[in-house]
């Protein structure tokens, strides 16, 4: 009983490092929390239950970075970037519905191993230093955003095909990080307009757990917000590259398992 304590402890600690971590990275790049979170709990939980403990945490995240600062309002940031991209958070937020369902209809093995795909694609295109540009246009904003929803939907990696776009459509950071986000926490909605019976049987330890997360999770973003002028972007994604490598791994490995 005690050792059963005992772990219990220690995957607590180590989730609690792994979303502060995950939430210091999204301060200071305004990405990375929901695909470092989603493929830590993917080594410990099932993965459709994986995301739905992401789901809160992430979209109060996506929320923040999305409509404080920038020099606006909260109501001028949410005018401002709905009016120029509300395309792609549209065509992002159906994907999202798609890809959420696709939880509920596709044995997990599938997802995970698509998990562990666009997280190798990620972590390759990361380390090589080359970021995928695609056309600026309404055909491939149409396309990419379905798609990066309908990924984010079902494993919530969205970022990794919504950033190919963003850094072809805009230079400004702080655009693409907020455009970004608006996308991600329309993802979240829509995973819990589709997932709403799985969030509603959450236990309520796991809602404690989730509260937990989610107050780690603020004060963390808010420190990587405060030292995004100080903190040198690269050697800390390195160490997150590192922690997803690992991560990405186990989640292939369970995929392959619960194929033999």
């Amino acid at each position: 009983m005690m050792e059963m304590a005992g772990n219990d402890s220690m995957q607590m600690l180590i989730l609690t490092l792994i979303f502060a971590m995950a939430s210091l990275l999204h301060g200071i790049s305004g990405l990375g929390v929901t695909l470092v979170t989603t493929t830590a709990l993917a080594s410990i939980y099932p993965l459709p239950h994986a995301i739905v403990l992401v789901i809160f945490p992430s979209i109060l995240l996506n929320a923040m970075t999305w409509l404080s600062g920038g020099g606006r309002t909260i109501w001028q940031n949410f005018t401002y970037y709905g009016r120029r991209y509300w395309l792609l958070a549209l065509t992002s937020l159906l994907g999202s519905i798609l890809g959420a369902k696709l939880l509920l209809w596709i044995d997990s093995a599938y997802i995970l191993l698509t998990l562990a795909a666009v997280i190798a694609f990620y972590v390759i295109s990361s380390l090589l230093g080359k970021q995928i540009r695609l056309p600026d246009t309404k055909p491939v904003l149409i396309m990419v955003g379905f798609s990066a929803g309908v990924i984010g939907g079902a494993t919530n990696a969205m970022s990794t095909i919504l950033m190919m776009y963003l850094l072809s459509a805009s230079d400004d950071k702080n655009t693409i990080a907020k455009v970004g986000n608006m996308c991600y926490f329309l993802g979240k909605v829509a995973q819990i307009i589709v997932l709403r019976e799985p969030i509603m049987a959450l236990t309520s330890g796991e809602w404690q757990l989730i509260t937990l997360l989610s107050v780690i999770s603020i004060i963390t973003l808010l420190v990587g917000i405060r030292l995004r002028r100080y903190l040198p972007q690269a050697r800390f994604r390195q160490l997150i590259l590192l922690i997803v490598t690992v991560l990405g791994i186990r989640v292939g490995w369970q995929g392959i398992t619960a194929f033999l």
